[in-house]
């Protein structure tokens, strides 16, 4: 009996896909542990800055355009954001599975869990994303967000690197928070210099990235937003950004913790609101992160395009959009909206 092709080739796929699920928990835990491993060179490059907030320009440098331009530049590799396209795709099909029941499952017959911390996560729910993995009570998490006297790092709001943890199921909240704390060092600490810190001063350049982890619309217009969240603070504009509402009003709800509603729709009420965090009443950043950028963006926070624009919004269909006036964004939004904002 003759077999067709296209039968042949959807057993030989799903013998391929079937190995490679029960093979990848081996493979991804190997990676992460090489990740959580390595060690920092001797010479570390340091993140490159353009921005100049003493004299409030931005002034472009090579180093950060050749970072966002050419995924294989030499600063990826240092920082270890590769972009190898196997890394990439390694990266993105640990981030969508590592949670799956299914998975955890496969990967705890292996001896290990895996924890993912998104980029964009607040503080509560990094804690939550261990605690349910590790089966944590309120207590353990409690006692992962608390940094002890000795701690070498502070772990407030910003410093939960994002990234996919390999970890043993008996694993402490003490032992989760070293290892939050070393991959921070690693990723961040270690690329932030004396003269990095003397421009724009870490607590400044994490609340600023966090602010544009909440609002880009993927790697494309980060850069560019951060270059309007800088030209509104040059000229001493309010911020007035949703994501600081939306982390304000999740911090007065008593019930966050049950409903998971850590970032709340944007209601025009919550522009009143009274919070340290409202960027639409209070001028300047707000006292401290809202989330946990990235090392992409804070590179983005730390290096804006340059643009004329002052207002932005992103569109139904995730596009961006950017004006110098308040005049022109009112029309764009009417023109893509039918209302103003």
């Amino acid at each position: 009996m003759k077999i067709a092709p296209t039968y042949v080739f959807i057993v030989a796929s799903a013998v391929f896909v079937g190995g490679a699920l029960f093979s990848f928990p081996v493979l991804l835990d190997l990676q992460i542990e090489r990740l959580q491993n390595r060690t920092s060179p001797t010479v570390t490059e340091q993140f490159p800055v353009s921005v100049d907030p003493k004299n409030k320009v931005i002034v472009e440098n090579a180093q950060a355009n050749a970072f966002f331009e050419n995924i294989e530049s030499s600063f990826q590799a240092t920082v270890a954001n590769t972009g190898r396209l196997f890394g990439l795709i390694f990266e993105w099909i640990a981030l969508s599975v590592a949670e799956v029941p299914w998975y955890q499952r496969l990967a705890a017959a292996e001896g290990s869990r895996f924890v993912s911390v998104t980029p964009g996560m607040r503080k509560e729910q990094v804690a939550n994303a261990f605690a349910r993995t590790l089966a944590w009570d309120s207590e353990q998490k409690k006692a992962f967000l608390t940094a002890s006297a000795d701690a070498p790092l502070p772990l407030s709001e910003g410093s939960f690197a994002p990234g996919i943890y390999s970890i043993a199921f008996d694993t402490t909240p003490e032992a989760a928070q070293t290892l939050v704390n070393d991959r921070f060092t690693q990723d961040v600490l270690s690329h932030y210099g004396p003269e990095t810190a003397q421009k724009v001063p870490l607590e400044q350049a994490l609340t600023i990235a966090s602010l544009i982890e909440r609002e880009t619309g993927g790697r494309d217009d980060m850069r560019i937003i951060s270059g309007i969240i800088w030209n509104r603070l040059f000229i001493g504009m309010n911020l007035q950004i949703d994501a600081t509402l939306q982390y304000a009003t999740a911090n007065a709800k008593t019930n966050t913790a049950a409903t998971g509603a850590w970032w709340p729709k944007a209601l025009p009420a919550d522009i009143y609101r009274k919070s340290p965090y409202n960027t639409y009443l209070n001028p300047g950043l707000p006292p401290t992160p809202i989330a946990n950028p990235s090392v992409t963006t804070i590179v983005a926070a730390l290096n804006p395009k340059k643009t004329s624009c002052l207002f932005y919004f992103h569109d139904a269909a995730r596009q961006f959009h950017c004006t110098d006036t308040y005049k022109e964004h009112v029309a764009l939004l009417k023109k893509y909206y039918g209302r103003g904002k």
